[in-house]
């Protein structure tokens, strides 16, 4: 049980960055608009890649993470030149979603400007996690010291 709930945890961090960056693309396209709208969205695309990449492997490394989910950010884009993903997206409204309609070559751009975000956001987390860990075990030790109070 104790497992589970480790691997739970473990998860739970990068699924709620993923519910945050999917409220914060919807919050930017019904409060923003034209480009603007359209490459935050871009990037939070990556983003929520980048939580799902985590979600999956929760050990990877933000640059590993980062390059992972730029690439398949990349990938989806490219596949729009094919013309496939605007066909499935005028019958499903998940599909349009997903795998977007029309290839433009500056959404690449944002696409690493998404990825670069996440990483340094997991990079910060990670670090006040090792430095909140390193203090709790620094005062658990004092606290179990000979003599201690």
């Amino acid at each position: 049980m104790d497992d589970l709930w480790g691997r739970l945890r473990v998860r739970a961090v990068p699924l709620l960055a993923a519910g945050v960056t999917v409220a914060a693309g919807l919050g930017v396209r019904s409060v923003l608009g034209g480009d603007v709208a359209k490459y935050a969205g871009d990037a939070l695309y990556t983003v929520l890649v980048y939580a799902l990449v985590v979600l999956v492997a929760p050990r990877i490394a933000p640059g590993r993470a980062a390059v992972v989910a730029a690439g398949l950010s990349w990938a989806v884009e490219l596949f729009q030149i094919t013309g496939v993903p605007d066909e499935l997206g005028r019958r499903s409204v998940l599909a349009r979603l997903v795998l977007g309609s029309t290839f433009n070559p500056l959404d690449l751009f944002w696409y690493l400007v998404g990825a670069a975000f996440a990483a340094l956001a997991h990079r910060v987390l990670r670090t006040a996690k090792a430095a909140w860990t390193a203090r709790v075990a620094r005062a658990a030790r004092k606290a179990a010291a000979p003599g201690a109070a």
